[in-house]
């Protein structure tokens, strides 16, 4: 069976999935994920059913997720379980690709310096996937490693919406706005293009609303706006990162609080957001479910922000015809669907309470003008397409794959 394996990392879990090389829009094969628990790490694993295949537990230190040893215990399942496995490439989330990479790259060594070099942009996240690379081409030296990145998708935007307000000289080198959450906007673009044609192409907003949250504004099924910038902790509130804030912030807690660059770290990424505003929880679930009025007032900031930037991006394109959600929260929570569209009537927008309640895909009444979707977001088939895409492109042109400059 001649499959794509596709990686996913991060500091505390590490998600895979398996899909065929020549049937990846049918879904992925088997998924799961190793993630950090109180008693190491916990192996799960499950079919396209839902099925579990595997349920295990193995040590590894606390809160950590070690990539060559999550890589052994996956390389190890695999070839108990899927013997006659025929591993055509790996295909890894790569969360910053800079202003250079603009779509999907095989990874060398010179690709890899170039990543390598942009984990400061990504903190939280490219050091996680640079390790996870290593660990695999550890694993698999053989097999093609290819790169997919959460800013390609919004390469292209123009300048007055990339560039901050300093001297140029900064912008040249590579101090701009790039937008995150590019392989979700990618897969439900594509899915808004096959559930909705005639929207697809017209202005959208699509609100990626998670732990991490974003929304980009796309005309003609592009990014042309993203409430990310030059950083994930820009835009909206989100679990434990502030979003957008006033640099006089920075500058007082550094000369005021004597803060360094790490301690600003620490509070922007990991203490701030819902989690810092409510202190009960960054889970928008465990939110919604408190009595405390802390959280109340919590999720009432995140919904202003995300109202707000809606508008935002609504002025970027002239206008919204349709809205989307997506994301673990944007998929799942009817409590801020409701919030988020309440009182935009004058925009034309609204949702219909009997649909967002139930699993409807629209979720707008009939006599809206801006039409509102739920969309489940899906990036290791995103990564698995774009990989899939590339080879083939490879196998038509006859050329090597680091010569293949495009994946449909």
């Amino acid at each position: 069976m001649r499959s794509i394996l596709t990686l996913n990392a991060g500091s505390s879990s590490l998600k895979f999935a398996l899909f065929g090389l020549t049937d990846v829009h049918h879904g992925q094969l088997i998924g799961g994920r190793i993630a950090a628990d109180a008693g190491g790490a916990h192996f799960l694993v499950r079919d396209c059913t839902g099925e579990i295949l595997a349920d295990q537990r193995f040590a590894m230190r606390k809160g950590v997720i070690e990539p060559d040893r999550a890589i052994e215990i996956l390389l190890g399942w695999l070839s108990e379980s899927v013997p006659k496995l025929q591993l055509s490439a790996v295909g890894h989330r790569v969360v910053h690709g800079g202003p250079e990479f603009s779509m999907p790259a095989v990874l060398n060594d010179a690709v890899i310096a170039e990543l390598a070099r942009l984990a400061p942009l990504a903190p939280l996240h490219q050091p996680f996937n640079l390790k996870a690379i290593a660990a695999a081409r550890a694993a698999f030296p053989k097999v093609p490693q290819i790169a997919c990145f959460d800013t390609a998708f919004h390469n292209g935007h123009p300048f007055e919406e990339a560039a901050f307000g300093l001297p140029r000289s900064y912008y040249e080198e590579g101090i701009r706005r790039y937008g995150f959450h590019g392989l979700s906007y990618d897969y439900v673009a594509r899915q808004l293009a096959r559930i909705a044609p005639g929207v697809a192409d017209e202005r959208v907003v699509i609100a990626h609303l998670g732990n991490g949250a974003s929304l980009c504004a796309m005309r003609e099924g592009r990014s042309v706006a993203s409430t990310m910038g030059f950083s994930a902790l820009d835009g909206l509130l989100m679990g434990t990162r502030c979003g957008g804030i006033d640099p006089g912030v920075l500058l007082y807690l550094m000369d005021e609080k004597r803060m360094d660059a790490p301690a600003l770290t620490k509070l922007l990424y990991h203490e701030s957001g819902l989690k810092g505003l409510s202190g009960v929880s960054h889970d928008m679930r465990a939110l919604e479910a408190s009595a405390e009025p802390e959280a109340a007032q919590a999720i009432a900031c995140f919904v202003a922000r995300i109202r707000r930037e809606i508008g935002a991006m609504a002025a970027a394109m002239g206008g919204i015809d349709a809205l989307v959600f997506t994301g673990g929260i944007g998929e799942n929570s009817a409590r801020i669907r409701a919030a988020v569209t309440a009182g935009f009537d004058w925009l034309g927008l609204g949702v219909d309470p009997a649909r967002n309640t139930d699993d409807s895909v629209e979720l707008s009444m009939p006599t809206s003008r801006v039409r509102v979707f739920r969309i489940p977001t899906d990036e290791d088939a995103m990564i698995a397409r774009h990989v899939a895409g590339l080879m083939a492109a490879a196998a038509a042109d006859l050329l090597p794959l680091e010569q293949v400059k495009w994946a449909a």
